[in-house]
């Protein structure tokens, strides 16, 4: 397999540390996700490496016995030795006060540290589960639930192991899940992952079920709100996305993995050592080793080889693997990292090799839009709120996060379109179509939308001499209003000769004064424009000649100086029987420079009658 087909893959840069041997023993802090590895009972030494650490700390202490435990509490101020079943040491002499005590019999535990719950087993089964939730020194009691077990045990010994339960956040929320080895339904073969929601407040619920549709040894992880399930007899993974639309019976749904099993994918080993020797091929990793521990929610550890990675997802490869493209943008759209690829489907969708159906384009458009609305409506009702001073009262008001998810105009403009209308290969029916789907889009989401598009619509309809299109699009408003637009129109008077008229009426629709309508076009650079709009409407013998010179000038563009100047010089026969610039208007200089450039005969001379 190439690349391009793996979608998971191990971080570049894992913690190494000294891999597990007699002497040295390896501890993970899943609170700090800190690796210890603790030499001779810590007499020889205690290194203590994270992902975010660049500097390891190193630290010796006493051999008072084999280590069973050690932690660091929050930001390593208090270190914590546990060497028997009920003793904990801390080795900095502090005095420890009891806040709360709770009376249960607790087969195992298990302890999240995102979340601050912690699960405790209990019953002879060990399949009531009892959540404690701790905050500012406080411990809350949550609502026990119960784990339903494949069939009905035998015997009465310990039914659930702690091996087959992790506890991990998805899409902000916390969840408990329960690796079943058999289906609770007798027709249906391979294990399963219940997915139980332990919200703070009311009952945990039984939400959703991933088929795995296989048996065997699992591991879980969940990455970027992926749950991914290693399995490994195969040495394969598959992820589940329970945003993604599953089989639901009125209380649970029913996922399926989102894309085909693959292999993580494989990982060189870089060799240490002296420079002589680094030299050497990198020694190939082994994948699935029966040495891996998983830990919540990315993480993997070889504690023989001395490693300790995060799991990543790899969105590229996702785009081949997933044809359906309204699935492959729901999924792409609760990514991180999920732009560049957003808009690379979306160019691949256009282009004449791999050229999606127009309804299949629309459906995109749809899905992007959606987004885009959203975080819109919610940026507009934090600016209400803060304007209504909310801020001062609610200390909750929060700008909106802009996620990688919002994809706005100006992407879809820089990114997608503009390369798209320039390709020539592209049939103009369906270039136009493309464009007029997505301002279609934008006006279902009520989404105003920007100017530029109309440009570019209008840019492409002349391009291919649609001009009985482009009349049409304006007669019956398909393209909005704006004074830029309006201006576009005026500049392709000479392709179109109605343009001029089309823009007229704009400009009057959206109630522009004469004098404003003058000042865009001139700062547009269309001098001529702006004189046959002020002859149109016969204001032609008050406007001032320098200001048209001055923009004529800017344009560098000599002989439509030189009309200008002609005009007005012939505008000044007529008002004054003499085509000369009066002092008030202050012309000189432009005087000089018509001269200097056509010479003193190409003046025009006063006529007599």
């Amino acid at each position: 397999m190439g690349e391009e087909d793996y979608y998971l893959e191990l971080c570049e840069r894992p913690v190494h540390f000294e891999k597990a041997n007699p002497v040295n023993c390896v501890f993970f802090d899943e609170a700090n996700k800190q690796v210890f590895a603790v030499r001779s009972g810590g007499a020889t030494g205690v290194v203590v490496k994270g992902p975010d650490d660049r500097n390891p700390i190193s630290f010796r202490m006493e051999d008072k016995g084999e280590v069973k435990c050690i932690k660091f509490s929050l930001e390593n101020k208090i270190l914590a030795v546990q060497r028997t079943s009920k003793t904990v040491v801390l080795p900095e002499k502090r005095n420890l006060k009891l806040l709360k005590s709770q009376n249960i019999n607790v087969n195992w535990y298990m302890y999240c540290p995102e979340s601050a719950v912690i699960l405790l087993s209990t019953t002879v089964l060990g399949n009531v589960l009892q959540p404690f939730y701790f905050r500012a020194g406080t411990m809350s009691k949550l609502p026990k639930f119960e784990i339903e077990l494949p069939a009905a045990p035998k015997s009465t010994k310990l039914s659930l192991s702690e091996r087959d339960i992790a506890m991990a956040t998805i899409y902000g929320q916390l969840y408990v899940l329960f690796l079943r080895h058999h289906s609770r339904t007798s027709n249906s073969t391979g294990a399963e992952v219940v997915l139980y929601h332990l919200p703070r407040e009311g009952a945990c619920k039984k939400t959703h079920i991933l088929k795995l549709n296989r048996t065997g040894k699992f591991a879980l992880n969940v990455v970027d709100n992926l749950v991914v399930v290693h399995h490994q007899d195969t040495e394969t993974s598959v992820i589940f996305d329970i945003k993604l639309r599953g089989e639901f019976d009125g209380t649970i749904t029913l996922h399926h993995p989102v894309l085909p099993a693959r292999s993580i994918q494989p990982y060189q080993i870089p060799v240490a050592g002296p420079a002589p020797v680094t030299s050497q091929s990198p020694i190939p990793c082994k994948l699935y080793s029966s040495s891996w521990i998983v830990f919540q929610p990315d993480i993997i550890i070889s504690a023989s080889q001395g490693y300790l990675w995060n799991l990543q997802v790899k969105l590229q490869p996702i785009v081949n693997l997933l044809p359906d493209k309204g699935r492959l943008m729901d999924f792409l759209l609760q990514r991180r990292e999920c732009k560049t690829v957003v808009l690379s489907v979306c160019s691949q969708m256009l282009t004449e090799s791999d050229r999606a159906t127009l309804p299949v384009i629309a459906t995109v458009f749809d899905k992007l839009n959606q987004e885009y609305k959203k975080y819109l409506d919610a940026e507009q009702s934090y600016t209400l709120a803060l304007e209504a001073g909310q801020s001062r009262s609610g200390p909750f008001l929060r700008r909106p996060a802009r996620t990688q998810a919002v994809v706005d105009q100006s992407d879809m403009y820089t990114h997608v379109l503009s390369a798209f209308a320039e390709k020539k290969e592209m049939p103009q029916k369906f270039m136009i179509a493309v464009l007029m789907e997505y301002i279609r889009s934008l006006n279902q989401f009520q989404i105003t939308v920007q100017h530029y598009l109309h440009e570019l619509v209008i840019k492409t309809l002349v391009q291919h001499n649609l001009f009985y299109t482009l009349h049409q699009f304006l007669q019956y408003h398909v393209l909005s209003d704006s004074k830029p637009l309006a201006c576009l129109l005026l500049s392709l008077e000479s392709f179109y000769p109605p343009a001029h008229q089309l823009s007229l009426d704009m400009l009057k629709r959206l109630s522009t004064a004469n004098d404003e309508i003058v000042e865009v076009l001139l700062s547009k650079h269309q001098v001529l424009a702006a004189l046959r709009f002020i002859r149109g409407i016969g204001g032609h013998d008050n406007i001032s000649a320098r200001k048209f010179l001055d923009a004529a000038k800017q344009t560098e563009d000599h002989m439509l100086f030189y009309t200008i100047f002609r005009f007005f010089e012939q505008r000044n026969q007529r008002l004054r029987g003499n085509p000369s610039f009066t002092p008030g208007e202050h012309c000189e200089e432009h005087v000089a420079f018509f001269k200097q450039v056509f010479g003193d005969q190409a003046l025009m001379r006063p006529t007599t009658f």
